[in-house]
């Protein structure tokens, strides 16, 4: 299962973006973006994801999977079409002469902070 290096290749970088910003504070939510042929599980990405993660970012941090589909470019016809399945052909031309442009991606789309970290603030909140 290479979701897991994956992940912790993702946390890695999570705890760098932080660091090189200066703030402080507890990671609360972290999105990714995986393409259809990037050849990552999303199912196993957030099994790894919740297993690994409350031992880097702490407790309680939500993953958010955003899936884009696989998009390819006909050289035949020209068409941009998305793939709804694993089979490369135009789906106007049936040609199989066909460019991948989208789809192979897995990337950190955001992270958010707890509200004392965005407002640089890194003490804790006063109980209610």
């Amino acid at each position: 299962m290479h979701e897991v290096a994956l992940v912790e290749s993702l946390l890695q970088s999570v705890q760098e973006h932080i660091h090189d910003s200066g703030v402080t504070g507890q990671v609360r939510r972290v999105e990714v973006v995986i393409g259809r042929l990037s050849g990552v599980v999303p199912e196993a990405f957030r099994f790894a994801f919740e297993v690994l993660s409350p031992d880097v970012l702490g407790p309680g941090c939500e993953l958010v999977i955003r899936e884009i589909p696989a998009v390819c470019r006909c050289r035949q016809c020209g068409a941009v079409s998305e793939l709804s399945e694993m089979i490369l052909y135009c789906p106007r031309c049936q040609s199989d002469d066909v460019l991948i442009e989208g789809g192979r991606d897995l990337l950190l789309q955001s992270i958010e902070l707890d509200e004392e970290a965005e407002s640089g603030d890194p003490r804790p909140r006063e109980p209610d």
